[in-house]
């Protein structure tokens, strides 16, 4: 039976000691590497930052002016068609233009019944003007009646009074009380009180009642010379 030889423990333990030794020097590198990584990058953060360059600034750019009003084409087309239109916009141009021309049609009736309101006035203004001078000719007609008719009382007055009183008195007894009235309220008070006493007692008491109610209703009128 052959020996077997004795394990020498020596080597063994030297061995093992420098693998040991190679693990440790392994993990303190580690170490060393991954402390010197964060006094780098805490001296890094403590550091400011670099400035920025200054930019110049850029000169500024004309633009064209866009009209703010201006539609999009696409609205433009929008409105030009009208497959674009829904039936709520359809229906409401529909009254728009239904409104739009009942507003024409009183427009037009107000435009003629204008017309016939100013050829009516025009033909009252017509009728005004033409009445005026109608009145304006029964005025002058008036006038001129009155006139010829103070003329021909004057005549009579100067007749009367150039009578005897007794031949005017029997035409005074046979006159018309209105006419008699008349002609002796212009003649003069001496040739009417002459005649009167030739009258009738009867005829001259009312001729007498009836000039001086007529004094009381208006004045007498004037008697020439």
């Amino acid at each position: 039976m052959a020996r077997v030889p004795p394990v020498r423990l020596l080597p063994v333990t030297i061995f093992v000691a420098a693998l040991m030794l190679t693990v440790r020097v392994n993990d303190i590198w580690k170490g060393l590497s991954a402390g010197t990584v964060s006094v780098t990058s805490g001296l890094r953060a403590q550091q400011p930052p670099p400035p920025a360059p200054v930019k110049q600034p850029e000169p500024p750019v004309a633009k064209e002016p866009v009209p703010a009003s201006a539609p999009p084409a696409r609205q433009l087309a929008d409105l030009t068609d009208p497959m674009s239109f829904t039936q709520n916009e359809v229906d409401l141009l529909q009254k728009l233009a239904e409104r739009r021309q009942d507003l024409d049609t009183r427009s037009r009736e107000l435009d003629m019944r204008e017309g016939l309101l100013r050829a009516a006035e025009a033909r009252i203004d017509k009728k005004i003007e033409e009445l005026k001078s109608v009145q304006a000719s029964i005025q002058t007609l008036l006038q001129q009646h009155d006139e010829q008719e103070d003329a021909k009382m004057k005549s009579l007055v100067k007749i009367y009074e150039n009578m005897k009183p007794k031949d005017a008195a029997r035409i005074f007894e046979r006159l018309d009380m209105p006419v008699l009235l008349d002609v002796m309220a212009r003649m003069k008070e001496q040739k009417v009180a002459a005649i009167m006493a030739e009258m009738d007692p009867g005829r001259a008491k009312s001729v007498t009642s009836e000039l001086a109610r007529r004094q009381e209703i208006m004045p007498p009128p004037r008697t020439d010379g």
